[in-house]
């Protein structure tokens, strides 16, 4: 069985910055795409950040040149650093991999509980 973690989530100003973190945990053989995902109330989840096994990344339009996601491979985390934070920003962020459990590489795809993220004007 394979976990996903999320923390670093809060209450924060308009215009400062916050991290997220994800470590992913149990039965891990190989991790494709890390991503994060958010979800407003009264909207849809939707997909904030991607970064493949090699690093190459994606963004929404919404977070460009605002939000940074990266990856240590070795420890199996991935994080979204979140600068110059909009109230529109406030959502449940959750983390989101495929995972193959072993050396058949059969990737599935995990998700994290969330974490909330507050950002007030």
């Amino acid at each position: 069985q394979v976990q996903l973690v999320e923390s670093g989530g809060g209450l924060v100003q308009a215009g400062r910055s916050l991290t997220l973190s994800c470590a992913a945990s149990g039965s891990i053989w190989s991790i494709k795409d890390m991503n994060w995902y958010r979800q407003a109330p009264g909207k849809q989840r939707e997909l904030v950040a991607v970064i493949d096994s090699d690093g190459g990344t994606d963004y929404a339009d919404s977070v460009k040149g605002r939000f940074a996601i990266s990856r240590d491979n070795s420890k199996n985390m991935v994080y979204l650093q979140m600068d110059s934070l909009k109230p529109e920003d406030t959502a449940v962020y959750y983390c989101n991999a495929d995972v193959a459990p072993n050396s058949d590489y059969r990737f599935h795809n995990y998700w994290g509980q969330g974490t909330q993220v507050t950002v007030t004007s």
